[in-house]
């Protein structure tokens, strides 16, 4: 009989991961695409055996709850910022919610925010960046925007700042900057807090520098329809240390102990503190200094960002040249469509290419989206059209500035397809003809 070897965990680590590559090369690798009989999608996760195999590997490791990959993605997405903190929660959402909470904390003093403040943001967006100022039951005002941008419209936010202001809350549309020039120069006059939603805009640049870098603390999100995804997951960034440890804090249940799971005493005073009215030396694992939560995410979705970080760069320019592309295509309609574009010094990473079909066009938004569904080409609308106008939102107190008449405007007329990497020329070119065969149909 032969001599039976056994193999270490070194050599079945790297076995599997052959086996993985084997099995993503038969379920994965060869999806062709046939004009007419497969959807084009608005978005969608864009991967390859890599992601696969660090998700296995991660697996294998059974640890579960954050770990060696957070770790890396952690350290590697601040550099990509170069910010000094980036701290990976389980979904953009809770990623707004957790730097919105950071503002509250006890640790700012007199600058935290309380209840009963002002909150600058826009109903023309999506709804977990307005939720947390209403959960921390401050008033949330609401500024109109501008067509063509979507985002805030500068002048009428020059026009919302009142007594009561204390912060601006605001995402980049789609991936498209908005004017940080004249929000800078407010945030420094009036002493607000700047929280910069980067959910739908990772890599896009104004005047040279990453968004997200300008706030006082940011968000970003790895949904899947985003640049790069976990499936689920987010992260909160700032170079502020009160705000950095606020964060972990919030997302940690509130503990104000900073030791990684699994470790003990890295803090040097787990028995020794005194806290509050609990007893002197009460184990600081178990002492809370925020109200918080578990917002953390798993070291799977972790491994699976650490390989879709390095997919980055080409992921941004693939959604640029698709914007081009549905740009040339449009221009022939530019007298039915009002067309996207950025505003000077901005260069947008495309989360979407939206488009507003104009008054005078002879047909609705709603003709034009359903044919284009009905030829398997996706679309959606710009979020919650006007939030203020949804059942959530109607009790809620507010200030609104003007009267939202753009995003009134968006809320029946806009929709948006899609950029994203898996967006193949010949989908475009598909889904221009598509379009072409509804125009066709038009009364002359």
């Amino acid at each position: 009989m032969g001599l039976i070897v056994s193999k270490n965990e070194k050599e079945l680590r790297a076995e599997i991961a052959g086996l993985v590559k084997d099995f993503y090369d038969v379920k994965f690798k060869d999806e062709f695409y046939i004009p007419g009989e497969t959807p084009v999608r608005y978005a969608g996760r864009v991967f390859d055996e890599t992601e696969l195999q660090a998700l296995v590997d991660s697996s294998l490791d059974f640890w579960l709850t954050s770990g060696r990959y957070t770790d890396e993605f952690e350290s590697e997405f601040a550099d990509l910022f170069d910010l000094e903190y980036a701290f990976l929660t389980n979904s953009g959402s809770s990623a707004n919610l957790l730097a919105f909470s950071a503002l509250t904390s006890p640790l700012l003093g007199d600058r935290k925010l309380k209840p009963g403040d002002e909150v600058i943001s826009v109903a023309a967006g999506f709804p977990t960046t307005v939720n947390p100022i209403i959960q921390h039951g401050m008033v949330p005002v609401f500024v109109d925007v501008e067509l063509g941008t979507y985002n805030i419209d500068p002048r009428e936010l020059k026009k919302a700042i009142g007594p009561k202001t204390r912060a601006i809350f605001l995402a980049h549309t789609l991936g498209n900057p908005y004017n940080l020039d004249v929000i800078q120069e407010l945030v420094e006059e009036y002493n607000l807090w700047f929280i910069e939603d980067c959910c739908d805009a990772l890599g896009s640049k104004y005047n040279g520098k990453m968004l997200g870098t300008f706030g006082h603390i940011t968000t970003c999100s790895f949904y899947p329809a985003h640049h790069i995804t976990m499936g689920e997951g987010g992260a909160v960034l700032t170079d502020d240390d009160d705000l950095a440890r606020a964060v972990r804090s919030i997302r940690d249940w509130g503990r104000d102990c900073y030791c990684a799971g699994g470790e003990n005493n890295t803090c040097g005073k787990r028995f020794s503190g005194q806290y509050g009215t609990l007893p002197k030396g009460y184990d600081h694992k178990y002492v809370y200094s925020h109200i918080g939560y578990n917002l953390k995410a798993t070291d799977m979705q972790a491994a699976i960002g650490v390989e879709q970080l390095k997919k980055l760069d080409g992921f941004i320019e693939r959604r640029k040249e698709n914007f081009r592309l549905w740009t040339e295509g449009f221009k022939k309609w530019e007298d039915k469509f009002i067309l996207p574009y950025a505003i000077e010094g901005s260069d947008p990473a495309w989360f979407a290419y939206p488009v507003t079909v104009k008054e005078d066009a002879g047909f609705t938004r709603t003709e034009f989206t359903d044919f284009l569904s009905q030829n398997l080409v996706e679309t959606r609308n710009l979020f919650g059209g006007n939030l203020l106008r949804q059942p959530a939102y109607f009790d809620i107190e507010k200030r609104v500035v003007g009267d939202l008449k753009v995003t009134d405007l968006i809320m029946h007329q806009t929709f948006f397809l899609g950029t994203f990497p898996g967006l193949t020329r010949d989908k475009i070119i598909f889904s221009l003809s598509v379009i072409e065969k509804f125009m066709e149909r038009l009364p002359l």
